[in-house]
């Protein structure tokens, strides 16, 4: 007879292709610093195959900075594909930040309003985001979504919302009308038919993957797919092939 419980052998069910909420370096709120080598073994040792990552050197000290300590330390990391950022608090310098992006081929671009104070009526915010989008570039998004998410309609954009709530989600579904570019993260979808209303009223392409590797663990957000009551098409949409259509 065998030992154990089934639930902790991941199963193809729990498979992700790409996660798009992996950071690595120091955060004053965290117990410890977690460094890329550390960061890429959790992942390795993980469900997950690829990532969308950024040094938090650049949210919380440095942008410019940030962004080629990134693409500096990524280069080396097949699996991981490197994203950019701004100081939102100094929006007269993002247009030179999204241009160097551009430049070296970024297509994802995070903003950490929480982080950075940026209400989404202030000046700057809104200057940030409109750059970003002419630029044809992916934001991917703190905050919530029912306050972000207004500002953001009508420009045809394709923005990732990585707080996404449970508790907000009927709101977040009323925004993807007529938005196709509005997605949010499996992360914080806590209730126990969450991810089955969103595709149910939306599409399982308004859902992609995301962890917050490496302050949460990952194996429960693998396991909401797992367990999640949808189709293998649906399942296999969130957990690669929408954050795929975003890199073609």
């Amino acid at each position: 007879m065998s030992s154990g419980y089934a639930w902790l052998r991941p199963t193809a069910e729990e498979h992700v292709g790409w996660d798009v909420d992996v950071l690595y370096g120091p955060w004053p709120r965290h117990p410890r610093d977690t460094a890329l080598p550390e960061v890429r073994a959790r992942l390795a040792a993980s469900p997950v195959a690829g990532a969308l990552a950024l040094s938090t050197r650049g949210p919380l000290f440095d942008d410019a900075g940030g962004n080629a300590e990134t693409l500096r330390d990524l280069a080396g990391c097949p699996e991981l594909l490197p994203v950019g950022t701004v100081d939102v608090r100094d929006a007269l310098t993002a247009e030179a930040r999204l241009d160097e992006l551009a430049a070296a081929g970024v297509r994802f671009l995070r903003l950490f309003t929480v982080d950075q104070g940026a209400e989404p009526d202030f000046p700057g915010y809104r200057r940030v985001v409109r750059l970003a989008v002419e630029r044809g570039m992916v934001l991917l998004h703190d905050g919530d979504p029912r306050r972000f998410g207004p500002p953001l309609t009508g420009r045809g954009a394709d923005v990732v919302f990585l707080d996404l709530h449970a508790y907000v989600l009927a709101d977040f579904l009323l925004l993807t009308r007529g938005e196709p570019g509005f997605r949010g993260t499996t992360r914080m979808l806590s209730g126990p038919d969450s991810i089955e209303r969103v595709v149910e009223y939306a599409g399982a392409r308004h859902l992609v993957f995301g962890s917050r590797t490496p302050f949460m663990d990952i194996s429960p957000q693998t396991l909401k797919l797992r367990y999640a009551d949808i189709s293998a098409d649906d399942r296999a949409a969130i957990a690669t092939k929408n954050v795929e259509e975003l890199l073609a």
